[in-house]
């Protein structure tokens, strides 16, 4: 009797363990995006809500708990994680009291509407702030007993994000550990995420892990691209294969939880993406590489490919970001993280065919090339002739009395050049460019009589006064970080059966 009594603690034990990550990987992973507003011209919180809407974005990251952008998200259902600022943390970590007052006025006078399912207790706290280092749980105890005691906390999970700097030796990721300066700090914290089954935040930008290597990280793998088999990283220590940096920071993580006897806390990627444009010594900020690294991690993420040390495992994962923030101060590359420009043009349009319905600015959806607004007139003639010309464009919608003659402008006329180029060359990388005075748009520019290339004959719905292409509604429910009623029911089943049977043993 001593004995299956001993061998059901293991159980009742290994089952507690196990049951966060088998969650997981009974749940699909959900793409995101972190919404920034270091802008000259931000749009207003019923535009931003408008653009998420348009791109069936159902789950973004606040880094603050702004009301009047809760207000806006109120009745959208979209998922919504807030922050508590950094310099809100210290005054937090130090009063039980302060912490109760932030939750309910940040929380408790919109959950109700909105749907708040996390909060993030600052960002980057280790590595920016490490003053407050020493009350980062105890805020994160404060905040989390707040949400106990207005019964939310089965719906809100409390966490901070980490930048994966804090993890050593990250490659084999077998061999990672967190930098020993915070294991007073991370064993706590990871006490903390387990026992509220929460779970790591972490912001993940393979784009420094190349500029960093200095060459010795191939573009290719930091980009998802394909790679021969004899080309992938292999750790000698378990013999995974990682085809990506992207999965091979993420197990770092996972081993250096694994270090501190932590092998049950799910990760959640709070950030991650690359820039589109950088100054002359980033010569790999570029919308060609913007849009493969986003592209082939969006459909990473949602194939529920996991990593290679919890394949199937969702790692959910923010984009960063919504906009391109040109108030952010230091490099170019800096300003130019986002997917949309401040008026809700797409910076680039997405590779995402078989991805499903979110980010409607899609190759999926159809996309025109136009004459960007603002550019050099004389180039723009320049170009226009050139398409008219040596690109053999047939422009003679153009000439007076046809269709499109009127608006009887440059930029007008440039635009069908371009754009029946553009079509004519399949939407290749690479043809709306013309020198830098062409972009691509989800707008179609067709006007009256004048039917652009390609042209359905709709246009899009617009969005901050720019155009976004029609996407249906999805029916399709949001996933959630916390696993169902019925799967842990389940799960606790199958674990009475197997202790019934050891009692015949």
């Amino acid at each position: 009797m001593a004995s299956w009594r001993l061998i059901a603690v293991i159980l009742i034990h290994l089952l507690a363990l196990a049951l966060p990550l088998a969650a997981m990987a009974d749940q699909d992973a959900f793409v995101g995006v972190n919404i920034g507003t270091a802008l000259t011209d931000m749009p207003n919180p019923t535009q931003v809500v408008a653009l998420l809407k348009a791109q069936q974005i159902r789950h973004v990251r606040l880094y603050d708990a702004d009301s009047a952008m809760l207000t806006a998200l109120a009745g959208t259902g979209i998922h919504v994680t807030v922050s508590v600022p950094n310099q809100q943390l210290l005054a937090i970590g130090q009063s039980n009291a302060t912490a109760a007052n932030w939750v309910a006025r940040n929380i408790l006078s919109h959950v109700l509407a909105t749907n708040i399912t996390a909060i993030s207790v600052g960002s980057q706290v280790l590595t920016t702030i490490p003053n407050a280092a020493p009350v980062l749980v105890s805020a994160l105890k404060y905040i989390h007993a707040a949400l106990v005691a207005a019964r939310l906390d089965s719906h809100i999970k409390v966490s901070t994000t980490h930048s994966s700097s804090i993890i050593l030796d990250s490659f084999p990721p077998s061999q990672a550990f967190f930098n020993r300066t915070w294991e007073p700090v991370m064993s706590p914290l990871l006490e903390f995420l387990q026992s509220t089954g929460s779970y790591l935040m972490l912001n993940v930008y393979p784009y420094y892990d190349y500029i960093q290597s200095q060459g010795a990280i191939p573009l290719d793998y930091v980009l998802f691209r394909p790679l021969p088999p004899n080309k992938e990283a292999i750790d000698s220590n378990t013999l995974l294969h990682y085809t990506n940096v992207f999965d091979a920071v993420v197990d770092a993580a996972y081993f250096a939880m694994s270090y501190l006897n932590f092998t049950n806390i799910p990760i959640v990627v709070t950030e991650s993406g690359w820039p589109s444009k950088g100054d002359s010594n980033e010569p790999d900020a570029t919308l060609d590489n913007a849009n493969t690294y986003n592209s082939n991690l969006i459909k990473h993420i949602l194939n529920n490919t996991g990593t290679p040390k919890h394949p199937g495992v969702a790692v959910s994962t923010f984009i960063y970001e919504l906009y391109n923030e040109d108030s952010r101060t230091g490099a170019v590359s800096e300003k130019n993280w986002g997917l949309f420009d401040g008026n809700g043009r797409p910076i680039y349009v997405f590779h995402l065919t078989g991805s499903g319905t979110m980010l409607a600015n899609d190759t999926t959806n159809q996309t025109y090339c136009v004459a960007r607004e603002g550019v050099d007139r004389k180039m723009l003639q320049a170009s226009l002739d050139w398409a008219c010309g040596p690109g053999k464009v047939d422009c003679s919608a153009m000439v007076q009395g046809g269709p499109c003659y009127e608006p009887d402008t440059v930029a007008a006329h440039a635009t069908y050049a371009f754009d029946a180029y553009y079509h004519r060359m399949a939407m290749a990388e690479g043809t709306c460019d013309f020198n830098g005075v062409a972009t691509v748009t989800t707008t179609d520019p067709s006007h009256g009589s004048c039917i652009f290339p390609g042209s359905n004959g709709n246009n899009g719905t617009f969005i901050n006064g720019t155009s976004l292409a029609p996407s249906t509604n999805s029916t399709s429910s949001s996933s959630s970080l916390t696993f169902s009623k019925y799967d842990s029911i389940s799960i606790i089943r199958i674990f009475m059966m197997l202790l019934s049977s050891m009692a015949f043993l």
